[in-house]
């Protein structure tokens, strides 16, 4: 099972447990290998502690002409080490893209986060706490702390 770290001391945070885990492991290594599931892909980003890269499946957003990373999960590891690093890469098999990334303020992230969940929403709405694409915009606004969002600038 999974656990909430969710009062008002610290941020929004469900840690993913062992059976979400080893999805992840198995979702990531078939990105590794070149086979996306429905635009899934690697992120490798450079742990903020370790300093060794670390790599998990996420599912890279477009929204009008600019890439995210959406943490449905909330403020994970990844965001930590994403906040620290500024940059990382994203893989789907032999194609590897570094980025740089932007963490966006919650004002900012309404227009995202409805088109994250409309795409994404049947793997992650349980994320979000009984907010969906068709919630209103002050309940994705009131769910925006709980989410960090990254834009990201494909290095050339």
């Amino acid at each position: 099972m999974s656990s909430s770290s969710s009062s008002a001391a610290s941020p929004y945070y469900l840690k993913a447990g062992p059976v979400a885990t080893r999805l992840n492991r198995a979702i990531g290594w078939l990105a590794r290998h070149g086979l996306s599931l429905a635009g899934t892909a690697e992120l490798s980003v450079r742990g903020r502690k370790s300093g060794n890269m670390l790599r998990l499946p996420v599912n890279p957003h477009s929204h009008d002409g600019a890439q995210y990373l959406v943490s449905a999960r909330g403020h994970s590891q990844w965001v930590r080490n994403m906040r620290a690093a500024g940059e990382g890469e994203l893989r789907v098999g032999r194609k590897v893209r570094t980025f740089t990334a932007q963490e966006l303020p919650d004002a900012e992230k309404l227009p995202i986060l409805r088109t994250y969940l409309e795409k994404w929403g049947w793997e992650v709405n349980q994320y979000f706490q009984g907010v969906t694409a068709k919630s209103s915009d002050e309940e994705l606004l009131a769910a925006a702390c709980d989410h960090p969002v990254f834009r990201i600038a494909v290095r050339k």
